[in-house]
């Protein structure tokens, strides 16, 4: 496949993104001093950012790419955070008439970061599952909705929109009109997400719900296998840090090697992953093209400090620069 015509077929996608909305808050500073109050460091405060994050941050990435984003999901209406994302929506071009504007805090993660480094992270959360009027909200507006987009993505953070009564809902409406719905999963909650066309697990997420401990290649075949029996879904996508990320389906996988040549942070990384895979599978790459891309547009974010984004101009650079589209198949045995 030509990946520079599909880079621009992205315009033409529109993309669904349900979970939970989270503000990314970084105080930047400089430490010169320990205090005499206790053995901790002493931040100068020189700069104070707010990124998208979560379900949030997948939205931007699509924008990024230069596809078209509806966000769903619930935040605090009267509290600073959810002013901010208000607005950040409104900035970078993010529908957002799908979000509940409850009495709950918005969920603001703030990180600390002094000469590059993350020196404390503290949040303020309600992680209580979003149920009753809010929960009704949500359901009804996805009922409208779902069909005038060509995929949906479910961003899991734990932090109480997703369910399975939500998910179901999802699947009962794309089903029908074979809409792409890939999610970005947590630990714990697998069971929630029987049936959906893709999952997206790291590592250590993969272990856990399949059971299986993986340290090897012949483990993590095992554990990939498991889980496409497990959740009944089209394709599992582990991805594995520096070791790049295997693409499982029913009768093959696809190892792809990492392309990231410097790894700063991690933040944010996995929302960039799903975003770009849905977004190119959406554009017409198959899968495993889809996953190729993907794994270019992480090794890009996890080379900058802070949550990151990907543009169509990026990816672009990071394929040509590193031979297109290889991808490399093996019988899953």
């Amino acid at each position: 496949m030509n990946y520079g015509k599909l880079l621009k077929a992205f315009k033409k996608k529109k993309v669904l993104v349900v979970g939970d909305l989270i503000l990314d808050r970084y105080i930047w500073g400089k430490v010169t001093r320990i205090s005499p109050e206790a053995p901790v460091p002493i931040v100068e405060v020189t700069d104070e950012i707010f990124n998208l994050g979560g379900a949030s941050n997948v939205a931007n990435n699509i924008i990024s790419l230069g596809g078209q984003a509806t966000i769903v999901g619930a935040a605090g209406g009267n509290d600073r955070g959810g002013e901010i994302l208000r607005k950040m929506f409104e900035a970078r071009g993010i529908r957002f008439d799908g979000v509940y504007w409850s009495t709950r805090p918005t969920t603001v993660k703030t990180r600390v970061i002094a000469h590059s480094q993350q020196v404390v992270r503290f949040d303020r959360e309600d992680k209580n599952r979003v149920e009753g009027k809010a929960l009704k909200s949500l359901l009804n507006y996805l009922r409208f909705e779902v069909q005038e987009h060509d995929a949906v993505i479910i961003s899991d953070y734990k932090k109480g929109v997703i369910s399975s009564e939500l998910v179901r809902e999802v699947l009962k409406i794309t089903r029908p009109e074979n809409i792409f719905v890939s999610v970005d999963p947590k630990v714990g909650r697998f069971h929630c997400y029987k049936n959906v066309s893709l999952i997206t697990p790291n590592v250590h997420e993969a272990s856990q719900a399949s059971g299986i401990e993986i340290k090897d290649e012949k483990s993590l075949i095992n554990a990939g296998r498991a889980l496409l029996r497990k959740i009944s879904c089209d394709a599992v996508l582990i991805t594995r840090g520096e070791h790049g990320m295997s693409l499982f389906r029913k009768n093959n996988v696809v190892h792809i090697p990492t392309v990231a040549k410097n790894v700063y942070d991690v933040t944010g990384a996995g929302d960039t992953v799903i975003a770009t895979f849905t977004l190119a599978y959406a554009a017409g790459a198959s899968m495993e093209e889809a996953a190729v891309i993907a794994n270019h547009a992480g090794g890009i974010v996890v080379g900058e400090v802070g949550t990151a984004v990907v543009t169509p101009e990026q990816l672009d650079k990071s394929l040509s620069a590193n031979g297109g589209l290889k991808i490399r198949e093996f019988p899953c045995k």
